[in-house]
């Protein structure tokens, strides 16, 4: 290799202009030239539904540096000495002859580029549904610059009926962005539940509740089949699904994205079982003086060891940091993903690594699972907030298979230390002795974590039994199911909000080693506690079991995760 080699990379967003910048650094005299389709180059599209939401006044805001500094055509020329060439359209690799054929949109005019090496950071585009009506005016993908503009510029023409098809990750945080007093948001999802492959049906649960708490409608298990017009200037009106009819003025499409591997397929570059581009460990293609990194390519889950398709603005980067030490050499691995994503959905934060409950068991996994609810801080600090933990260990082995948060409270932090613990492969009894760090203001003494992988040991070592959310749930429709809900919280919290099962019975704990007597003519029932986090419906449990009830368990989580209980 030579520092004066010729790098072309196609792909101007993410993973194009960190494998530039990475080059760069460690070839200064290479020849770097990006090819961008579009007009706009390096922006941070995560930042989209804090543009809908009226967070950030303006795009410009997602492509300006750290320092003020706008990530334009100049200040790459200037900055790191790589030429972008926008409106730009690669439209053939000759890997023969290593050129690639472009297309001035602007000009009309052909050309060829020679390449010593070529970087396809070609990204994805996203799902547009094969239904009549879908080339109506106000049906917007939220993918480009460009959408963005056109739904705020919607919402504040004043559209009051705004459809969102997804509830994916996009789809969520779209739907949260464009909530507000007047307008009607609707979120269609074509699974049982939103934020499928993100989050187990518990989890996904509380987040369809807190959305429709803040007026957000939710419908799952509903298809978009047809759009209607208005039939005057062609702009949408009403969308049809297999359940029903509905009025709208705005749609925002979020079915999911597919990778861009049109140019990679074209030239012979293998493309694998996921429909991505096949890359190996130094995200080279077949090709060796071709590789390829971001939304187009796929990669190797971290737990399963399978091929996944994960598009994430964050592996877009790392990726382009690998492709560019190995540009000068450098024999840089990347080992994949954990398939960690974090969203914000009104007021919850909410987030996933590795693999979820249904995952594991699909692939085959024996799982131990607990849930867990406490405060992101000191529970007497002015800011505490509430979250919710689930963990997803191997039963046999007592690794770590995933975990899953939701909460109003700092509950990301969590998910990432449990992301590190689950890349360095830890089991629980490591994590459960993680030196985390304490001060009032940040954590708990015991942290969440920490709980999370405690609950677990203390179920193996059967100290007491656990019921899930949705288990209690099933029982509860069952309105002749033989069975107690033993209320443990003070009379006070009782009072204030009763649980609505007439199968329950309130005894404070505190009272309770005087009182478990009351229990005995209903000793041979299945016997509930309940609490609001679960700390003292776990501590009831206990104390029964100790005094010879057979059939206790505590509800997991506590009434924070069945919050309908009450």
């Amino acid at each position: 290799m030579t520092s004066s080699k010729r790098i072309v990379i196609i792909g101007g967003v993410a993973a194009g202009p960190k494998t530039a910048a990475r080059a760069r650094r460690l070839l200064p005299e290479a020849d770097i030239t990006v090819i961008e389709q579009g007009e706009h180059i390096s922006y941070g599209s995560c930042g989209f539904p804090l543009y809908l939401a009226g967070m950030i006044p303006d795009l410009t805001s997602l492509s300006v540096t750290a320092a003020g500094l706008k990530r334009d055509v100049t200040y790459f020329a200037q900055e790191k000495d790589v030429r972008f060439l926008v409106k730009t359209c690669a439209t053939f690799i000759d890997r023969e002859h290593q050129e690639v054929v472009v297309w001035d949109r602007e000009q009309k005019k052909e050309s060829r580029l020679p390449y010593d090496d070529l970087v396809l950071a070609t990204g994805s585009q996203p799902v547009i549904p094969d239904i009549p009506g879908i080339e109506l005016k106000g049906i917007i993908s939220l993918h480009h610059p460009e959408d963005a503009q056109l739904i705020r510029s919607a919402v504040q023409d004043g559209v009051k009926k705004i459809a969102v098809i997804g509830g994916g990750l996009i789809g969520m945080e779209a739907a949260a962005a464009l909530s507000r007093p007047g307008r009607e948001v609707t979120v269609f999802e074509k699974e049982e539940q939103i934020l499928p492959g993100i989050l187990d049906p518990e989890f996904a649960g509380l987040v369809r509740a807190h959305l429709e708490e803040n007026g957000i409608q939710v419908f799952t298990g509903e298809t978009l089949k047809g759009i209607k017009g208005d039939g005057k200037g062609g702009n949408v009106r009403r969308i049809t699904t297999n359940k029903s009819i509905y009025d709208v003025e705005l749609v925002v499409l979020a079915c999911g994205v597919r990778p861009n591997i049109q140019l990679a397929s074209a030239c012979g570059l293998t493309i694998g079982a996921t429909g991505a581009i096949q890359v190996n460990a130094y995200l080279q293609t077949n090709d060796p003086h071709i590789y390829a990194g971001g939304d187009c390519v796929e990669n190797v889950h971290l737990v399963s060891g399978r091929k996944v398709y994960f598009p994430l603005a964050s592996t877009a980067n790392k990726h382009g940091r690998v492709i560019g030490s190995n540009l000068a050499g450098l024999q840089e691995k990347y080992p994949g993903v954990l398939g960690t994503v974090a969203l914000q959905a009104g007021d919850y934060n909410i987030g996933k690594t590795g693999l979820t409950e249904a995952e594991a068991k699909k692939l085959g996994y024996p799982v131990r699972c607990a849930l867990v609810s406490g405060h992101d801080t000191a529970h007497y600090h002015p800011l505490h907030g509430k979250g919710m933990l689930k963990l997803v260990v191997h039963e046999e082995t007592e690794k770590l298979l995933g975990a899953q948060v939701v909460g109003i409270g700092e509950v990301i932090k969590r998910l990432d230390v449990l992301a590190t613990a689950l890349h360095l492969g830890a089991d629980a009894h490591q994590i459960a002795h993680l030196d985390l760090g304490y001060a009032p203001p940040f954590a708990t003494p015991i942290d969440l974590c920490l709980h999370g992988v405690h609950t677990l040991q203390n179920l193996k070592q059967g100290l007491a039994q656990a019921i899930p959310s949705r288990e209690l749930a099933r029982m509860g429709q069952e309105k002749e199911g033989d069975f107690l809900l033993l209320d443990v919280r003070t009379s006070e919290e009782a009072r204030r909000r009763p649980v609505k099962d007439p199968r329950s019975v309130n005894i404070p704990l505190s009272d309770l080693r005087t009182r478990f007597s009351e229990l005995f003519p209903q000793k041979e029932k299945k016997i509930v506690t309940v609490c609001p986090l679960g700390v003292r419906a776990y501590e009831a449990a206990c104390l029964l079991k100790g005094k010879g009830f057979t059939d206790v368990a505590f509800l997991e989580g506590g009434i924070s995760a069945l919050p309908g209980l009450i």
